[in-house]
């Protein structure tokens, strides 16, 4: 994914979002999610498995803030 792509995302993504940033295969960060040992918090809601977005950009090194600080406007 790309930088901006992953400024884009929402609060909380699907496993398989957070499966491409990271660069996981699919059965892999299941299988990871399943033992407890994915790379960031997952939550489990029912059936589903969600990640926090802000836990993802805090491990990849991407500060959001960026976004803000680059999209004002110069008077």
């Amino acid at each position: 994914m790309t930088r901006e792509e992953l400024l884009a995302l929402p609060v909380a993504v699907d496993l398989d979002t957070a499966n491409k940033a990271l660069t996981i295969g699919r059965s892999t960060g299941y299988a990871l999610a399943k033992r407890n040992e994915y790379p960031v918090t997952v939550l489990k809601l029912g059936n589903a498995y969600r990640v926090v977005t802000a836990e993802l950009h805090r491990l990849l090194g991407i500060d959001p803030a960026e976004l803000a600080a680059g999209s004002e406007l110069c008077a």
